[in-house]
């Protein structure tokens, strides 16, 4: 059995010592962002489906259609059109397929 050492390139793609260092402090960072970002979307979660059932409760439909269009444009103006994109996945987790 051969055990292959990887080298730095082979893990961050860079071809000196000092850039595989930033690369590897970024990535922590973007893992600590990513862990924050996840929370923050199961909280949203959360909190829609309490949304939810307070309106289905009053005799409103599960879906507010209104509102959906106004995330949608908040999140196209700060992102551009892949943030609609990431708008209707936020969505899609926090009222199911429609």
């Amino acid at each position: 059995m051969t055990v292959t050492a990887h080298t730095e390139s082979d893990r961050t793609g860079a071809r000196t010592h000092e850039a595989a260092t930033v690369i590897d402090g970024a990535r922590e960072r973007i893992d600590a962002l990513d862990d924050r970002i996840i929370g923050l979307v199961q909280e949203r979660m959360a909190v829609s489906a309490v949304i939810q059932d307070a309106r289905i409760a009053s005799g409103g439909r599960r879906v507010n259609l209104s509102r959906e269009n106004e995330i949608l444009g908040r999140f196209r103006d700060a992102l551009g059109t892949p943030g609609t994109t990431l708008a209707m996945t936020l969505l899609e987790l926090s009222r199911g397929r429609i």
